[in-house]
């Protein structure tokens, strides 16, 4: 991503922060590189183990030219899916956790590498969110292929 790219994405993600100028401060003085910062306003995240993630993204960067948002920590257990604000409060789906609305999730400046977390599509900056039908889809396709279905 492009310095410029990385300036609106900071700016889109910390709009949500309770105090945006504290979030940037966090992110540039956190030895850790990563802010809290609340689900349910500009999005919620879906988080989804990672052996079922990572298929899910290729199904999703295969179909679209630019999915939403997606995080992953660096063990690869776990991914997070940006997806519209609300989402968590109507999604079903086993081994698939919400973050929506009263939650908080760790999220790393866009442009850093970190220790713990890290972006694996980041932020555009625009607001570019994750259709949950198409990624619904795509975890059906995602999971077809791990098991082998046809």
């Amino acid at each position: 991503m492009d310095p410029t790219g990385d300036k609106r994405a900071v700016e889109w993600l910390a709009s949500v922060a309770p105090d945006p100028e504290a979030c940037r401060f966090e992110w540039e003085r956190n030895p850790h590189g990563v802010a809290l910062l609340p689900a349910g306003l500009a999005w919620d995240v879906l988080i989804i183990p990672g052996s079922l993630g990572h298929p899910t993204l290729d199904v999703l960067t295969y179909c679209l030219d630019r999915p939403g948002p997606v995080l992953a920590d660096f063990g690869d257990s776990r991914m997070g899916f940006f997806v519209p604000p609300g989402t968590t409060d109507r999604w079903v789906g086993t081994g698939v956790r919400g973050v929506g609305r009263g939650t908080w999730i760790v999220v790393p400046r866009p442009g850093r590498a970190t220790g713990a977390i890290r972006w694996l599509i980041p932020p555009d900056g625009h607001g570019t969110l994750t259709d949950p039908g198409l990624l619904e889809l795509a975890l059906h396709e995602a999971a077809a292929r791990v098991t082998g279905d046809p």
